[in-house]
């Protein structure tokens, strides 16, 4: 019985484990169905149940919107790592250090250049994933790199807005990169660019105050919070109880906030026709002509 106990049992225990990956399955957030992660990144992220656009990551978001995912990112400037030597529970210097082994990105601005429906395209993408996609030295730095390329290349600017606002561990210094982010947005109206702007889930605090508000044209993604405070810090403050959907995507476009709500696999689409329309640029060679009408039959005469 020992060598059965001993040996056999073991090893049969060994074949019929089988080792299940801890991101096989992601919960939705707002209808907490179980799905497949292989299948929800197919979907861009999308709950395929109730169409809950969930948050997405740099390299999914320049993937999905350049033309055949085909794009280059640019080397981008540094700034002062720690310029007030803040020190919380944690020096901000290890939270740095902590965000970018998690997320794998430098920063959170990414900038990278291609097309868009055969249009060229300078494409800015917030990283929710490194400190929330809050905004400091090194954002302003990169945003007013962004600017400057799109103005080079004479392309439009291109930006998805994914944030909890200014980064608290750089104090002033964060805010300052309010009016420094809208020179540059000035800078490209000077030179007669267009400046998109995509508003995603969450888009909060200084970059609602600053730059996100300022495109020419305004997207945002569907049922995506857009706002300065939370609902819950201006209920608290006005004592009252807000309308249903209030900050979300579609109160904002019944309000003239937003141009328009495009969900997430129309907007390359989407993208391309706003940017064909603001450089009056031909359209895509490749893609179909559009199905011609058929003419009303004459009378006889």
């Amino acid at each position: 019985m020992s060598w059965i106990t001993e040996y056999v049992r073991p090893k049969l225990r060994g074949l019929l484990r089988r080792e299940v990956p801890d991101n096989l399955w992601t919960t939705c957030e707002s209808c907490n169905q179980m799905l497949l992660s292989k299948e929800l990144r197919k979907a861009q992220n999308v709950c395929p149940h109730c169409g809950h656009h969930m948050r997405a990551l740099v390299a999914d978001r320049l993937k999905w919107t350049f033309d055949n995912g085909v794009f280059s990112r640019i080397e981008l400037p540094q700034a002062p790592v720690d310029p007030l030597g803040f020190r919380d529970q944690k020096k901000y210097t290890d939270r740095l250090k902590d965000a970018r082994a998690k997320s794998h990105e430098d920063e959170s601005l990414a900038v990278a250049h291609g097309t868009i429906g055969g249009h060229p395209a300078v494409v800015a993408v917030m990283a929710f994933e490194f400190m929330a996609g809050t905004m400091g030295a090194a954002f302003g730095e990169r945003f007013v790199a962004a600017a400057r390329l799109a103005i080079l290349q004479k392309s439009p600017l291109v930006v998805f807005t994914a944030s909890g606002g200014a980064r608290m561990q750089e104090g002033v210094i964060s805010l300052m990169q309010m009016p420094r982010t809208t020179v540059a947005v000035q800078m490209l109206r000077d030179a007669g660019l267009p400046y998109i702007v995509v508003l995603t889930n969450p888009t909060t605090g200084g970059v609602t105050a600053s730059f996100a508000m300022l495109g020419d044209v305004q997207i945002g993604e569907p049922n995506a919070l857009i706002g300065f405070a939370g609902p819950r810090v201006i209920e608290d403050t006005v004592r009252e109880k807000l309308p249903p959907g209030f900050q979300r995507s579609e109160y904002l476009l019944d309000h003239g906030m937003l141009d328009m709500v495009v969900a997430r696999k129309n907007i390359p689409a989407a993208l391309a026709r706003v940017i064909g329309l603001l450089t009056r640029a031909p359209a895509d060679v490749t893609a179909p002509p559009p199905p011609k009408k058929a003419e009303p039959a004459r009378a006889a005469e």
